[in-house]
Formats: C-alpha cells, structure tokens, sequence
C-alpha cells in the first residue's frame, strides 16, 4: 500500500476523513510501515490477540510477538494512523493466485467503531480494482470474524484453531458496515 493513503483511497500527505459514519473512524490515514515500527506492532499483535489466543489455550508472551517479527514487511505493510497515533496495522501480500490480508490489527481503544470497516473497504477497494481474489485467516471465535463476512468473505476451510475465509473480487462488501 501506498505512503499517505486517506480513508478515501486517494493519496495524499494530508489526512482526510474516511468514508465513515463514527467520528472516531474519521481523519485517519494509511502510511508506508517503517522497520521501526516492528516493535510497536508486535506489542499491538500481542495485546490485541491475547484474550483469543487464551480462550483457543495458544497464548505464548514470546511467540505471539515472534511471529509477527518473522513475517514483517515493510513492503507489504501499511500503518494506520490517527492524529499522529500508530492505532494500527493491515497487511497485503501476494501469493499464489490471491492477496492474502494479514496482520490487520487495532488498539482495542478504536475497535467497535468503524475504523476497521473503513480501513477493509479501502483494502478491498484495490483489490478490487485489480480483480483480485483475497484470502485471510481469523482464529476461530474471534469477533473479527463478523467485520470480515460483512465485507463478503465466506468460509473456506477451517481447522481447529483457525478459520481460512476468501472474497472474491466485487463481492458484495457492506455499505456501512
């Protein structure tokens, strides 16, 4: 993703309110990650997985920020920011015929309020516009589950830790979600 992408998808050094109905979700921004941001994210990763990763008996204080470490890229990887906050990250990398969303993750202080709808319909948007299929993985009972099958991701398999969902490209994707 692009440096200074706005919720409106239109690139830019300046933040502009999203396309959103919650104020909170307004005026963010997408910027190029930075390799200093590794550590910031993978104690975001940590914080917002735990209470999942507890239920599922998979918490591990190392791991859970190691795997976030090994898979980093600053390439693929996009910051969410709000007034000059790192509240977020998403990321996009290609694979074997797909994008594949990974590492989408928000402080729990902007969850629940439309910043996550606003940042997936920007993402889904791209891909869109290259007609490309999006997979991801969500571990199974997590909240985040929903976001994803508002924006038109159905299952695809599942195992019994995670869930393994895929939108093709225009699938119906929820207005306001």
């Amino acid at each position: 993703m692009d440096a200074g992408v706005t919720g409106t998808g239109a690139q830019s050094d300046v933040a502009v309110p999203a396309r959103a109905t919650s104020a909170h979700a307004a005026g963010w921004v997408l910027r190029s990650a930075a390799v200093a941001d590794i550590e910031v994210i993978a104690e975001l990763r940590a914080t917002v997985m735990r209470a999942d990763l507890e239920r599922l008996g998979r918490y591990d204080e190392h791991r859970v920020r190691q795997r976030l470490r090994d898979s980093f890229s600053t390439q693929h990887t996009s910051i969410i920011m709000i007034d000059r906050e790192l509240v977020g990250c998403v990321t996009v990398r290609p694979t074997e015929g797909r994008q594949w969303l990974e590492h989408f993750y928000l402080a729990q202080h902007c969850q629940g309020r439309g910043l996550g709808s606003a940042v997936l319909r920007t993402v889904l948007e791209r891909t869109d516009a290259k007609g490309v299929t999006v997979g991801l993985n969500v571990l199974r009972g997590s909240a985040a589950r929903r976001l994803y099958e508002r924006h038109g991701f159905v299952v695809e398999a599942q195992d019994p830790i995670d869930v393994f969902m895929v939108r093709p490209p225009g699938a119906s994707t929820a207005a306001n979600a």
